[in-house]
């Protein structure tokens, strides 16, 4: 009997075997030449993966806001104007990051569950001069999706560098770095790149790199400084023992292997089974007379689903029930609304009977909760989009 729920959260997600399996293998050295092999293989299937053949990756032991740290901490001098696309709670912590480098942050806050229109950013661009911008791809906190190719051409167009925050994204939404003009994209291991929580992962352009290497002062953060840290990604990439801080080991064999198997899979057929999941999710909840934070479908997230708890549900009960049902979803994060929605992620490691246990056991906690509602209608809706999925 299978003594374990079903992880429906925005990350950490349900890992693959095999992934597992690498992460708990027996430690080797950090400068034994099969890791320094498999190092060098994950910082070149990382480039495949981000669709960057030019960038330059970083693999680093820490979590989705180091990863959000490192860019700001090597492109930021004191002085320098930001403008910050917000989109929800991780646009907020963006825009603090930012001035903790002494930026001058300006915001361009989108409407609840709503985007902010390229030209409100092209007028802002256009009226002020600024070093840098961030966009939030997906924000976990509201499940509003991003399009980053109008804002990759504004940021080439008024040379302004784009930092990308795709923490919610990578390996999960279409992504094409290089294409898009993006000049630094940024994850962490925990979502859709389906390693264990652990590893900060940074794709730099060489916009960004050539304006790290014009900065004027001393990086401020140690542990982020790109200073530190390139030797030692050029060293592995060239097979070649390197030291600065003892890589996590079976991260990086486990992030080899889930690598792997993300390029077997191909990057096209990847987005488009994430957007079919994505499809397969808000079809069920508005199949369930329920609402969804983002506005708009065309800005809906792929790679997790926002809904409103019905009226007369109570969120924590509701949880509750579809946890007893075998699945644990995530309640919600926007400190505004928080009380109001709950978020169920679908990224990395979905398979078809994920998304119909997880509808099946909303649909049961539904019905415990006294929600009136026709009993098999969002499982109906999820599998009418869900044939032909995989």
């Amino acid at each position: 009997m299978k003594d374990r729920t079903l992880l429906m959260i925005p990350g950490p997600i349900e890992f693959e075997p095999a992934v597992l399996a690498a992460l708990g293998a027996p430690t080797t050295s950090h400068v034994a030449p099969d890791f320094i092999e498999i190092f060098g293989q994950c910082l070149e299937r990382m480039r495949q993966v981000w669709l960057c053949p030019s960038g330059q990756p970083f693999i680093i032991s820490g979590t989705g806001t180091l990863a959000m740290d490192i860019p700001a901490a090597n492109l930021v001098e004191p002085g320098d104007k930001a403008l910050v696309i917000s989109t929800g709670y991780f646009g907020e912590r963006y825009a603090e990051i930012l001035k903790r480098y002494g930026a001058e942050v300006k915001i361009l806050h989108a409407p609840l569950g709503g985007i902010v229109p390229p030209d409100d950013i092209e007028a802002e661009l256009k009226n002020n001069s600024y070093k840098l911008m961030t966009i939030t791809h997906v924000d976990t906190s509201t499940a509003v999706r991003v399009d980053p190719r109008p804002i990759g051409k504004l940021g080439q167009k008024y040379n302004v560098l784009t930092i990308l925050d795709g923490v919610c994204s990578v390996a999960g939404e279409e992504l094409r770095q290089e294409e898009w003009g993006i000049d630094v994209v940024l994850t962490a291991s925990q979502k859709a790149i389906g390693v264990p929580p652990g590893l900060a992962l940074v794709m730099a352009g060489p916009k960004a790199i050539a304006a790290w290497r014009a900065r004027e002062t001393k990086v401020y953060n140690y542990y982020a400084d790109w200073d530190n840290w390139l030797p030692i990604m050029e060293a592995y990439e060239a097979r070649k023992p390197s030291y600065f801080g003892t890589p996590p080991v079976n991260h990086i064999w486990a992030l080899h292997v889930s690598l792997g198997q993300i390029l077997a899979e191909g990057m096209e057929k990847r987005f488009a089974r994430h957007m079919k999941t994505g499809d397969a999710f808000r079809a069920a909840i508005g199949a369930l007379g329920m609402k969804q934070v983002p506005t708009d479908s065309a800005h809906a997230a792929s790679t997790l689903t926002a809904p409103y708890y019905p009226e007369g549900v109570s969120g924590p009960q509701l949880l509750a029930k579809v946890k007893e049902a075998g699945v644990v979803l995530a309640g919600g994060l926007l400190p505004a609304i928080k009380v109001a929605y709950f978020r169920i992620g679908h990224m990395g490691a979905v398979k078809p009977g994920d998304i119909l246990a997880t509808v099946g056991a909303l649909e049961t906690g539904l019905a415990a909760c006294g929600y009136k509602f026709k009993v098999g209608a969002g499982l109906t809706a999820a599998q009418k989009v869900n044939q032909g999925l995989f």
